[in-house]
């Protein structure tokens, strides 16, 4: 078998190709990956040390995929996942997110090969979301017990990059539609571990943590600047182990949406965080208070994995502390990035 790795040089993309490396000893493992994130070109050596090859070029240009041998999988991990990004820089958030997906499944058609496609919760509507939470400036933490399941509403504003991820959700039931091609799709939550090079909007668990860790500046932003926004976290090796697992089963398994998060176990609010960070880090740092929400921003997001669960028995194996505990580590055995943060 051989699959591609669409962003196969950033967090998730990277890790998914060394677990696949590691445990797929007849199959050949490629990426492609334009290597502009913070972080991509480290990640690029450590699949060069797999013997891992990457495919330097942009996702947004089709000529490039005109290079590109026939893959039996494509996995596609490439996006511009920062949501204020999609304010400031439009035209790129779309090109990579939209125009890169479209150009992956033209080739996917062409040389008819099975998708895996990585979406994300951001798909779902902000008012909604919003609406869980009576005042939109947080004084207390909250107490809400309530998962998102793929039902949740989609039909209002999700930011344009969410808007982009749904896009190419429906573009691949549209290109695959009366194919025998298969897919899946992966609405998947905050994703952390080691070697996510984290931004306050994007990778904050590591940014957090890394922050503590090197004693630099940080910000409680929006809804009141109290730092009580709440999410559920997920460690990158459970992510690869349900990569792993759809690939074994995509014969039977298959044309479906999942949720994928860490779930109600798993939830953790910014405030939280931060008291779990000093412990580890035994530093206190200073944080800013920013009252302003942006429009983008949401108050609380936790996964409901009922379904994820039905069809592969599967559920998230690692806890907070753990996920902390790794990325604590890989800071703590690699002080050469912390001008990464």
């Amino acid at each position: 078998m051989k699959i591609l790795i669409t962003g196969g040089c950033g967090f998730v993309g990277s890790n998914i190709a060394i677990y696949l490396k590691k445990n797929y000893k007849n199959a050949q493992i490629y990426s492609l990956d334009n290597l502009i994130r913070n972080g991509s070109r480290l990640n690029r050596n450590r699949l060069k040390a797999y013997k891992i090859k990457n495919y330097n070029f942009d996702i947004k240009k089709n000529d490039n995929f005109k290079k590109l041998p026939m893959f039996n999988l494509i996995i596609d991990c490439c996006a511009e996942p920062a949501i204020e990004v999609s304010k400031k820089e439009p035209d790129r958030v779309f090109n990579t997110n939209l125009i890169g997906t479209f150009n992956v499944l033209k080739k996917c058609i062409k040389d008819k090969t099975d998708i895996i496609f990585l979406s994300s919760s951001r798909v779902y509507s902000i008012e909604k979301l919003r609406s869980l939470v009576k005042s939109e400036k947080l004084l207390k933490p909250l107490k809400i017990k309530r998962e998102i399941d793929e039902s949740f509403s989609v039909d209002s504003a999700s930011s344009l990059y969410g808007f982009t991820k749904l896009a190419s959700e429906k573009l691949i039931r549209e290109m695959f539609f009366k194919t025998n091609l298969k897919y899946i799709i992966n609405r998947f939550g905050v994703i952390a571990g080691p070697w996510q090079f984290g931004k306050q909007d994007q990778g904050f668990v590591t940014l957090w943590l890394a922050r503590h860790l090197f004693k630099k500046k940080l910000a409680y932003i929006g809804f009141g600047g109290n730092g009580f926004q709440v999410r559920d976290l997920l460690h990158i090796d459970d992510v690869c182990k349900i990569v792993s697992l759809q690939i074994k089963k995509l014969k039977k398994i298959n044309n479906e949406t999942f949720n994928i998060g860490g779930g109600l176990k798993n939830t953790i609010s910014l405030k939280n965080l931060t008291r779990k960070c000093e412990i580890m880090t035994n530093n206190k740092i200073r944080i800013q208070k920013i009252s302003k929400t942006s429009d983008y921003d949401i108050p609380y997001y936790v996964t409901n994995n009922n379904k994820i669960k039905k069809f592969y028995n599967w559920m998230p194996s690692k806890k907070i502390e753990s996920i902390l505990n790794d990325i604590y580590f890989w800071l703590k055995n690699n002080k050469k990035i912390r001008d990464y943060f």
